[in-house]
């Protein structure tokens, strides 16, 4: 077996690794070299800065990388950006970034944290630190300031993307955000960090990690970039404000629900990125590939069985009959003017003959969710992304995916 072979979990969805030198055999040109000589686990670095509350698929391909290291014997370093979190990462911004709170920085770590604990394993001895760069980067002094100013120009830093765009267009940077990309790259420094993975939006931060450890005489960790992935309307990356994502927190019923629609142009990319099965052996059918996916996903985060059992959930939906699964009626949320209430919905659905038909509705207890029965009749919602992928019923019959 060749080392490709035997790191093929190193490079399993893996967009990019730097530097990469494949026929090399020095360990600071070649990362499997690097792995292969093996006198000490290596450190694995993954920043996060908490600068929200929910995670979802898309951010969790670099925790399934991190874990892919954990299994392999290596130390996962999982950074909590509480310091840099305050400073904003600037990165693809077309404006400054608003600063957050120290309070609400530790409130969104502590979320981020629970819901990556399927993922990574936080029991096996040595193999995860999980550390805050408010240890050292609180401490620094000017002195130390000015030496991390000093490593890099004016021009170096405007020729990060999102910097060079908002110049050309004349929109404000501050002196603070050039700050970021440093105090990130000495977060490695301190770290004393092998590799350090990110999106392939972050090459300019974990490069500049690698020319810090060089200035402070360590030597310089690999970088490894994984994909963005496009998000469930198959167009745009995952996000949350966009609302093509699925959720970490999200019920099994609601993740399962989604995936079991994941676009035949996605699902090759889904199954690579989001599993460990392998890629030659999957179904040949595009539903069954489909039902497959959501199972798989389904498990990693709620269990075997409750994903069964929201599979099971999901076909109830439409009378336990899986042929009817394809056929599922689908209404497009763009008509409705958000926020909504639930009954107006229902009546612009054709579900209802009008509002006051589904207010009935709902008052009698024909009306679910993805399966949860509603009760409350001035039910409302704020925004489309808390209803895209969900199937609406009324009574047994009629039922509608929302997208």
């Amino acid at each position: 077996m060749n080392l490709s072979q035997t790191f093929s979990w190193l490079h399993r969805g893996t967009s990019e690794i730097f530097p990469n030198q494949p026929q090399s055999t020095d360990p600071d040109e070649n990362l499997e070299a690097r792995l292969t000589r093996g006198d000490r686990p290596l450190r694995i670095k993954l920043g996060i800065d908490p600068t929200g509350a929910e995670i979802h698929l898309g951010h969790s391909i670099v925790f399934r990388k991190l874990r892919a290291f954990q299994d392999a014997g290596h130390t996962a370093i999982l950074l909590i950006g509480d310091f840099t979190a305050r400073i904003g990462d600037p990165t693809g911004k077309s404006e400054v970034r608003k600063q957050l709170t120290e309070e609400q920085v530790q409130a969104n770590a502590q979320t981020y944290i629970d819901q990556v604990r399927p993922i990574l394993d936080f029991d096996t001895p040595g193999r995860l630190e999980i550390r805050y760069n408010s240890e050292w980067l609180s401490k620094l002094d000017l002195g130390k300031i000015q030496e991390l100013l000093a490593t890099m120009t004016v021009g170096q830093m405007l020729a990060k993307e999102g910097f060079a765009e908002r110049y050309k267009k004349e929109n404000p940077i501050y002196l603070h955000e050039f700050l970021y990309p440093l105090m990130q790259g000495y977060d490695s420094v301190a770290l004393e960090a092998d590799v350090e993975l990110g999106g392939t939006d972050q090459k300019f931060n974990l490069a500049v990690g690698r020319d810090l450890q060089r200035h402070f005489g360590q030597r310089p960790q690999f970088g490894l970039l994984l994909p963005i992935l496009v998000g469930s309307d198959g167009v745009q990356k995952m996000s949350k404000s966009l609302g093509n994502y699925v959720g970490l927190q999200e019920d099994a019923l609601s993740m399962y629900s989604k995936l079991e629609k994941t676009p035949d142009s996605l699902i090759e990319q889904y199954f690579e990125l989001l599993t460990n099965l392998p890629l030659e052996s999957l179904p040949e059918n595009p539903r069954d590939r489909q039902k497959l996916l959501a199972l798989e996903v389904s498990s990693q985060y709620h269990g075997q069985a409750a994903a069964l059992e929201a599979q099971k959930a999901a076909l109830t939906l439409i009378q336990g009959n899986a042929k009817q699964a394809d056929a599922v009626p689908e209404f497009s949320l763009e008509s409705i003017q958000f926020p909504a209430k639930l009954f107006y919905i229902l009546s612009a659905t054709g579900l209802c003959k009008g509002s006051s038909d589904a207010r009935r509705q709902i008052e009698g207890g024909a009306v679910r969710l993805d399966g949860d029965r509603i009760s409350e009749v001035n039910l409302t919602f704020e925004a489309a992304s808390e209803l895209h992928g969900k199937v609406l019923q009324v009574g047994k019959n009629k039922f509608v995916r929302l997208i």
